[in-house]
């Protein structure tokens, strides 16, 4: 596994979103992405990062960027998020961690204490050519497109 960086491209992948669509990185060529790895649905520091996110997507969107949210979660609970919070985006439901192996975002965390392996809340802007453009590993969840966007 190799650790990314600023100019690296962005490792393509295939998953399925929360209608059991196939959807690829590679989906979105010429445009900008906002990939955005998070660890549950409907909690609440997840909750606020994608609400933020909903809130400002119409100006994410005029300055050209596609926003997908990457969790371990299944499509259901996915469904479950988008339909209580209005999300507009596509959720990509990765349950075997495939897509968090590709961008080392599956790590060793701890709570109180003790080792469990989850997601590592991180946020790759990629441009229209597939090269990553920013990492943003410490989100502000309340004021995470405005981290985006500066």
């Amino acid at each position: 596994m190799t650790i990314l960086k600023i100019g690296d491209k962005a490792p393509d992948f295939e998953g399925i979103d929360q209608d059991g669509n196939s959807i690829k990185l590679s989906d979105f060529k010429n445009k900008k992405v906002i990939l955005y790895f998070y660890p549950r649905d409907l909690t609440e520091v997840c909750t606020e990062q994608a609400c933020n996110l909903r809130d400002n997507y119409e100006d994410l969107k005029k300055k050209g960027y596609e926003v997908i949210g990457i969790s371990s979660d299944d499509e259901k609970t996915h469904r479950k998020f988008i339909a209580k919070y209005q999300l507009p985006f596509r959720l990509i439901a990765d349950t075997d961690n495939k897509i968090h192996f590709l961008y080392d975002t599956w790590k060793e965390k701890k709570m109180f204490g003790k080792p469990y392996m989850g997601t590592i809340r991180t946020t790759f802007i990629i441009d229209e050519k597939g090269i990553i453009t920013n990492i943003i590993t410490k989100v502000k969840a309340k004021e995470h497109a405005k981290q985006i966007i500066s």
